[in-house]
């Protein structure tokens, strides 16, 4: 078996957690110890009552997330926070949490690996945040036809797609999750196009009046790549089997 604390050091070090700064309260890093020890890694988008449910049934007791439990400042631990945390506690399940360091990782993270699985290259980084890229721009060959075939191939559910741009466009934004603080700043960038998860009402008339392709593919769908990348790379370094559990979200 092996030592919880010395896969968080390895967490911690290859998606470089301390010089990644987000957003308030996301809390990156070892959110829940477990008794000490690891035999089986788990990787899911959201830390949810349901998905540590199944991990407990696949015994896992390490659990890798890019949505942890914490989000806001101290709250009383009652209601679904309570049981919750008292599940993980009372199974011996730790919880590991990465988010902005996971999608702006160069290797493991959700942008990188979503323009790999296009065949896209990668050109720089986009949208800062705190000195840091959180999404990035890559060099495209596809016609509209060809990228929309191919996203709805990778993701099972589809994507919605807003197609007021370019017929084939030079140049593709990505930015997993939600791409709300991305859409305004595709012009500054020279860019018409973006691959997204979910955008609010509003943007579909701004991709309208200012000629934008705009693709949803949905936040949670967009953002399984890295958490399984990490759990791979730990189940490598430590030996230890690994799974992906999950959930289905649609949105």
């Amino acid at each position: 078996m092996i030592n919880t604390l010395d896969i968080v050091a390895f967490c911690d070090e290859i998606t470089q957690k301390n010089n990644i700064p987000d957003f308030e309260g996301s809390v990156n890093g070892l959110q829940l110890e477990n008794h000490g020890e690891v035999t089986k890694i788990g990787a899911a988008v959201d830390a949810g009552l349901v998905p540590f449910q199944k991990a407990v049934e696949r015994n896992i007791d390490f659990i890798v997330v890019h949505h942890g439990l914490f989000w806001n400042p101290p709250i009383p631990i009652c209601g679904i926070d309570f049981k919750k945390i008292n599940f993980c506690i009372s199974n011996n399940l730790a919880v590991y949490s990465s988010h902005l360091p996971l999608d702006c990782h160069p290797e493991i993270g959700n942008n990188i690996i979503l323009a790999k699985k296009l065949g896209l290259s990668v050109d720089r980084g986009f949208l800062q945040f705190e000195k840091n890229n959180i999404g990035l721009l890559a060099k495209n060959q596809l016609s509209r036809v060809e990228l929309k075939e191919k996203l709805n191939t990778l993701f099972p559910n589809g994507c919605k797609s807003l197609e007021f741009g370019t017929e084939k466009p030079k140049m593709i934004a990505i930015l997993t999750g939600s791409g709300q603080s991305a859409v305004e700043k595709l012009q500054d960038e020279g860019v018409d196009t973006l691959i997204t998860g979910e955008l609010k009402q509003n943007h579909f008339n701004f991709a309208q009046e200012n000629n934008l392709n705009i693709y949803l593919c949905g936040h949670y769908a967009t953002e399984t790549f890295g958490v399984k990348a990490l759990a791979k790379k730990i189940s490598e370094e430590f030996n230890i089997p690994h799974e992906f559990i999950p959930t289905n979200c649609p949105i």
